[in-house]
């Protein structure tokens, strides 16, 4: 197991233009580590927010387009909502699991339990398109780790980032939806506290603690869509975040 971590930092990457459809993400992250005077390291972490992934890959819809259906438009404008945006989380749901007082929390393709499948309009271009989550995060993250590995001859493990919700909890936070290169989750189960204790239940999910650590720096509306966590002494993995999703077995809020 890696030793507690004495100090941590996060360094923000800012980007000076706007991602559009097409671009290298590697290419931009470095350059954007270039001009906010950071270099990469061996041992860093870099925490991606999903936005500048899924437009990169043109993950979005243009809402003067959408035809939202008679159900939509009901449910819309009871709670003062977009029509248009209603349907586009629906049709990238793979199943509704609540829907009460103007709330939609749906099942997305990829097993996310989150608002809206994760289908948002902020921070995109002032309404004119939704942003749909990226199709495969840890296909996306493992490409870019793989990049990077390549550019700068370092392990550099990646996490996308999103802001969910929680069913127990107000406010949003930070959670992990794609990760490469390192372990999401780990495991303390079998090791004794200072007072001897053996630890039973002890499962950190590290990934998402690091998602929220970047995202006290990445911020909402700073242009800052990236960070590079240093000082964390994570397990060396293949990565992926579906360890984090939680079994419906298991699932006391589903």
């Amino acid at each position: 197991m890696p030793r507690s971590t004495p100090e941590l930092r996060v360094l923000p990457l800012r980007l000076r233009e706007e991602v559009a459809p097409g671009d290298s993400l590697p290419e931009l992250l470095q350059r954007a580590a270039k001009q906010s005077r950071q270099t990469f390291r061996a041992g860093d972490i870099l925490v991606v927010k999903h936005k500048i992934v899924s437009k990169a890959e043109g993950r979005w819809v243009e809402l003067e387009k959408v035809k939202p259906t008679a159900a939509s438009r009901a449910w819309a404008s009871r709670y003062g909502l977009d029509a248009r945006v209603v349907e586009v989380a629906l049709a990238e749901s793979r199943r509704i699991v609540r829907r009460t007082r103007g709330v939609l929390i749906t099942e997305t393709r990829h097993g996310f339990i989150c608002a809206n499948s994760g289908v948002d309009v902020s921070n995109v271009n002032g309404g004119k398109h939704a942003l749909l989550l990226p199709k495969d995060p840890d296909a996306t993250a493992a490409k870019i780790h793989r990049a990077l590995k390549k550019r700068l001859g370092v392990h550099i493990p990646v996490i996308l980032a999103d802001s969910f919700g929680r069913p127990w909890r107000e406010g949003l936070t930070e959670a992990a939806i794609g990760v490469a290169g390192m372990k999401p989750l780990q495991d303390h189960r079998g090791l004794r506290d200072p007072h001897g204790y053996r630890l039973n239940a002890s499962v950190d999910a590290v990934a998402d603690s690091l998602a929220c650590a970047a995202g006290l720096v990445c911020g909402k509306l700073e242009r800052t869509p990236a960070c590079i966590v240093r000082g964390f002494r994570y397990e060396a993995a293949p990565g992926s975040a579906r360890p984090l999703l939680r079994p419906a077995q298991n699932d006391l809020f589903r």
